[in-house]
């Protein structure tokens, strides 16, 4: 599904689509269970990052969990679109060969994980 056009904003934290398809694939093949793969409590997520993707024009956002070349654990943010006539949010992904090259993708690596961003002092903290 393609963006709204007339939003202007040029995401500093987009990876290519071929790059979220490799991390989400590797976090599948590689362990296949999160409780079998690193200790990752939760992701921090930048407040630049969610303008980011809240500026697409989404109805809702989808996350995808991914492992980069590093073997760290990312959070891969993708806007969406309701399609009324389904009840289905659509993930907004440019799937033509143009729409990639143009930076269309615009899927947001939420990459800090916890730990190492942790607070400790939240009762979340466990």
């Amino acid at each position: 599904m393609k963006k709204d056009p007339t939003l202007k904003v040029k995401p500093i934290n987009a990876i290519p689509l071929k790059t979220a398809q490799k991390w989400a694939k590797r976090w599948s093949k590689r362990e296949g269970n999160y409780n079998r793969h690193h200790h990752v409590n939760a992701f921090l997520i930048p407040k630049v990052d969610l303008l980011e993707v809240l500026a697409e024009g989404v109805d809702a956002v989808r996350a995808y969990i991914g492992v980069d070349d590093k073997g760290i654990e990312k959070l891969m943010i993708v806007g969406t679109k309701l399609n009324p006539e389904t009840g289905i949010y659509v993930d907004m992904i440019g799937v033509s060969a143009t729409d990639a090259t143009n930076g269309a993708d615009d899927i947001y690596d939420f990459s800090q994980p916890c730990p190492s961003t942790c607070d400790p002092n939240s009762p979340m903290f466990q």
